[in-house]
């Protein structure tokens, strides 16, 4: 995704159309890509949160809280496979090292 849209064929926004992701995620790869944004923390893989309650016991607005958690913990997964499957082809490194002195 980074170098379809470093070709300068298409805008962030029609990059993100095309694959379904959010435009901002991608202004945010390229702008890391070309060192000119810092990379935050690798972010550990994070366990899904025990069920206290019973489901049925839930206001409607907690069950679907939940659910927007669930849905956005596997995108950011997705996301962060992504970037590992592209780190391996390309052969560089898309994130930066944590505390890599700047040049």
């Amino acid at each position: 995704i980074i170098a379809e849209y470093l070709s300068g064929e298409t805008s962030y926004r029609k990059m993100g159309e095309k694959h379904g992701i959010n435009f901002y995620s991608i202004r945010r790869w390229v702008l890391q890509h070309q060192g000119r944004m810092k990379q935050p923390p690798r972010a550990k893989t994070v366990k899904p949160a025990p069920d206290f309650l019973p489901d049925e016991s839930l206001p409607t607005d907690v069950k679907t809280l939940q659910a927007e958690l669930r849905k956005a913990r596997l995108e950011k997964q997705v996301l962060e496979e992504v970037i590992n499957v592209a780190e391996e082809e390309l052969g560089i490194p898309i994130r930066k090292k944590h505390g890599a002195k700047q040049s």
